[in-house]
């Protein structure tokens, strides 16, 4: 039923353990793929350089992102590789942008069949003032959703 899970990760531990539900899932599914997504935020990049450098200037950038992305990638060979020695075929993918927008997008191109990821359970202000990009993913996308509670979660609305 679930052959290929889509598992986002931000480097926190909290997001982290979701990952038992995952082997849990992927083993009872009997899923092809695991596929590990981190969503990095694009670098700042001022523009402190001269006009006459336009050239310059889009080779900067360039390396710039370059270097968030394959900063953003690192982190997830770790998890990758735990998961291979358990036995699992996993797949690892890194894009820049907006976490819950990036989330369903690549689930909606990528053949996914569930998206499995923690909510960090805030509740009250603190979920009013940070959003929950958990809520975000499961109100828009059109893949299941498996949201896990994390280990702390407070109750309430």
């Amino acid at each position: 039923m679930y052959d290929r899970i889509l598992v986002p990760l931000d480097g926190s531990e909290l997001a982290e353990s979701v990952l038992p539900h995952v082997e849990t899932i992927a083993r009872g599914c009997s899923a092809v793929e695991i596929v590990l997504l981190r969503v990095c935020d694009a670098p700042s990049i001022l523009a402190d350089y001269p006009e006459g450098n336009s050239r310059n200037w889009e080779k900067h950038v360039e390396r710039m992102t370059a270097n968030a992305q394959q900063q953003c990638n690192i982190y997830l060979g770790d998890v990758e590789k735990q998961l291979r020695d358990k036995g699992f075929n996993v797949k690892t993918a890194s894009v820049l942008g907006k976490p819950a927008e990036e989330i369903v997008d690549y689930a909606s191109k990528n053949g996914v069949d569930l998206i499995i990821m923690a909510s960090h359970g805030r509740a009250g202000v603190s979920r009013w003032a940070y959003g929950s990009e958990a809520d975000k993913v499961l109100r828009s996308s059109c893949v299941p959703v498996l949201l896990v509670k994390v280990p702390g979660c407070v109750t309430g609305f």
